[in-house]
């Protein structure tokens, strides 16, 4: 018999440990391009397509069949032991549509933080140096490197440490919060002159949209100086792309709007529509520099990975996801901007690319007080009314969209219907 939402609940309560997290007690069974049905028989509009995953939307059919056809020719034989076409075939995709013209090479994994901490073993191994400087507020994974690389404390780093040494926070742009370009610049600058010289640091890393942190954008300005600052001292540039990759922001990549080629990438998420893979993508000199047996896994590049991942590129080009993206958060973001004109002034700002957006809830549309009581309160409403939303953010009251792109305009319109009603209703 089926159980519902509040017993599978209790059985969570009794079998797992409670440092894993979930915002919603509603368990999935089905779910379907834009939409998913939980046990008890309600459907939701989906908002968060499982972290920004679901790009091409749920169960896509040929993503699906894609792997299908994978399953039964085998499921695992691992790269390491004897590779096989669909890593190459999509390894050399990606080392084409990479941001910059140098020639890439790409190496897979199975999560996102492993990506990242792959990144940082290629830069150390190149530059022969061993600092990193990453941003406060930035969000890379859960492992011990990649936590510490993470710009926040509750709930990723609290009662974990020490910290992995020789690893420096300088502060990322934040215009909305008072930290500009300028202020975050200088505050690099603090850095070499305070924690680490630049003769000593191998890797800078940020994400050009900083995705748990709140959705703030770096400024092109920012990552050109950035770029400019890392060729001056021969560090290497890491992009961290995990939560913006895949069409999510109306470019394939979210540095395609800075106009600069990191020297390594980090990708994961939306890469495979819904099954595990990662990778790094970056300069081919520069991902040569581990010796052989120094890089992979034994479910690194997982086949089912590889062809789902070629399937899902094929959709965001022949669906014109990209596109598709930047239609959807404009219908977002015209919603919260309207519903702030109107008079809501718990609507902070707005931002964000494409279908990458998210509203900044305050008091009184005072950006010093941040509302994180009503950011929790959505989130749970919404929900009992059909949507599915999550929040983030360094001071918790960001409210974060990330729709699949392939949902039509009336389910997004219907989606930010709800998000109008609630935010009323509570403000």
């Amino acid at each position: 018999m089926t159980q519902s939402n509040a017993e599978l609940w209790a059985r969570r309560e009794a079998s797992i440990p409670r440092g894993v997290g979930s915002m919603h007690q509603r368990f999935a069974t089905s779910a379907s391009n834009a939409a998913l049905t939980d046990v008890e028989g309600k459907s939701y509009i989906d908002f968060a397509t499982g972290i920004a995953v679901c790009n091409t939307g749920h169960a896509n059919e040929r993503v699906n069949d894609a792997v299908k056809a994978q399953i039964d020719r085998f499921s695992h034989v691992s790269f390491q032991v004897t590779p096989y076409e669909s890593y190459i075939e999509l390894a050399e995709k990606l080392n084409e549509i990479a941001p910059g013209q140098t020639p890439k090479k790409s190496l897979f994994v199975t999560t996102g933080a492993e990506a990242v901490e792959n990144a940082i073993k290629i830069a150390r191994a190149y530059t022969k140096r061993h600092g990193v400087i990453a941003f406060r507020g930035g969000y890379h994974g859960r492992t011990f490197m990649t936590m510490a690389l993470t710009g926040k404390i509750i709930p990723y780093k609290a009662q974990f440490g020490p910290m992995p040494a020789d690893l420096y926070h300088a502060k990322y742009p934040c215009e909305y919060l008072g930290v500009s370009v300028e202020d975050a610049y200088q505050s690099l600058l603090e850095v070499f002159a305070s924690d680490i010289e630049p003769e000593a640091t191998a890797a800078i890393i940020l994400e050009p949209i900083l995705g748990e942190g709140g959705f703030y954008v770096a400024p092109a300005a920012f990552m050109q100086r950035l770029r400019a600052l890392c060729d001056q001292h021969g560090i290497l540039l890491i992009c961290d792309e995990i939560q913006s990759g895949f069409a999510r922001t109306g470019q394939m990549f979210a540095t395609n709007y800075s106009g600069i080629e990191p020297d390594l990438m980090s990708v994961a998420k939306a890469m495979a529509g819904g099954y595990p893979i990662a990778g790094v993508v970056g300069k081919a000199d520069i991902m040569d520099a581990p010796s052989v047996g120094g890089l992979g896994g034994t479910y690194g590049g997982s086949p089912l990975g590889c062809v789902a991942g070629l399937e899902v590129l094929r959709v965001i080009e022949e669906d014109g996801l990209c596109a598709r993206a930047m239609a959807i958060g404009e219908i977002i973001q015209s919603r919260l901007i309207r519903t702030r004109a109107a008079g809501l002034t718990v609507v902070g700002d707005v931002r964000g690319r494409g279908a990458m957006s998210a509203v900044e809830l305050v008091y009184g549309g005072d950006v010093n007080r941040p509302n994180t009581d009503l950011t929790k309160a959505v989130v749970v409403e919404a929900a009992k009314e059909g949507l599915i939303l999550l929040s983030c953010g360094i001071r918790s009251n960001v409210i974060r969209f990330l729709p699949a792109l392939t949902a039509d305009d009336a389910t997004v319109e219907l989606g930010m219907d709800i998000v109008e009603r609630v935010l009323q209703r509570l403000a």
